[in-house]
């Protein structure tokens, strides 16, 4: 079977060498747990008649890369109300310890390929721009030893820069992250150096085998201090590619948050 070309019409791009003698499934996933200890009931959270998770899902599935989209969630609450809007919803365990956790079990129930490529979509940015998706996976399409990806966004609202929300990212050279922390990373000690300030976007992109092997590693000690899970990656000495986007997303991590969604989808209407 013949891969098929992979296009953006948003961005225009197309590589012959991401053209293979096999063709590559690139599946979106949108983890969701029952219950968040920051804001209890989120995923179900009203946005003008419709949940915030079947938000996200309207906004991913009509990305021309993406060969279908799921929520994946622990809730039966949860499958119900995007199965009851027209979305496609897989159950998973409640034991694990991650979103990325939570979406490899459900790649495998939908019988994921080792090649094939997950995207982890977060289930709490509603207003999401789709062309991140395309952002996120170029990177694995375009070098096969790439086993992870994921955005970073240049800070512009003062706030984010010390807000523990807002997960800051430093990276090397060549582009691959060298740690994700909630505080304020790098520390400018009075330096001439221009102060510039990256935060953590979430959305990730992963090969299929390499999310398996990630969900048997061991959570190690940064990832459990910070609550970061691809700190788990960097721990265990994988690489992580970081993709600077142009595009903002709010991340709704309170109720003040929410208010500022429905406010933009309100002027959406």
């Amino acid at each position: 079977m013949a891969a098929r070309p992979v296009r953006s019409t948003a961005t225009n791009w197309f590589e012959p060498s991401l053209m293979s003698d096999q063709a590559i499934r690139i599946v979106g996933f949108i983890p969701a747990r029952a219950e968040s200890t920051r804001f209890p009931g989120k995923p179900l959270a009203d946005i003008h008649g419709k949940p915030m998770i079947m938000r996200v899902f309207e906004r991913a599935a009509p990305s021309p890369l993406l060969d279908g989209v799921y929520v994946a969630t622990d809730s039966r609450d949860i499958l119900d109300a995007v199965t009851r809007h027209g979305g496609k919803a897989l159950m998973t365990a409640r034991e694990h310890a991650s979103g990325t956790d939570r979406i490899a079990q459900a790649a495998r129930g939908i019988g994921l390929g080792s090649n094939d490529i997950a995207v982890n979509i977060q289930g709490d940015q509603p207003l999401f721009d789709p062309i991140m998706i395309e952002e996120v996976v170029r990177p694995l399409l375009l070098e096969p030893s790439i086993p992870m990806s994921t955005l970073i966004y240049r800070i512009v609202r003062d706030e984010e820069i010390t807000h523990p929300n807002a997960v800051k990212t430093v990276m090397d050279r060549e582009g691959f992250a060298l740690y994700f922390s909630r505080a304020t990373i790098p520390h400018f000690d009075g330096s001439k150096v221009t102060e510039e300030y990256f935060k953590h976007h979430g959305i990730y992109a992963y090969r299929n085998d390499f999310l398996q092997r990630f969900s048997e590693l061991p959570r190690g000690v940064l990832e459990r201090a910070e609550r970061l899970e691809q700190l788990r990656a960097l721990e265990n000495g994988y690489r992580i590619k970081v993709v600077v986007t142009e595009k903002d997303s709010i991340e709704v991590d309170t109720p003040e948050d929410l208010e500022r969604v429905r406010e933009t989808y309100a002027k959406m209407i």
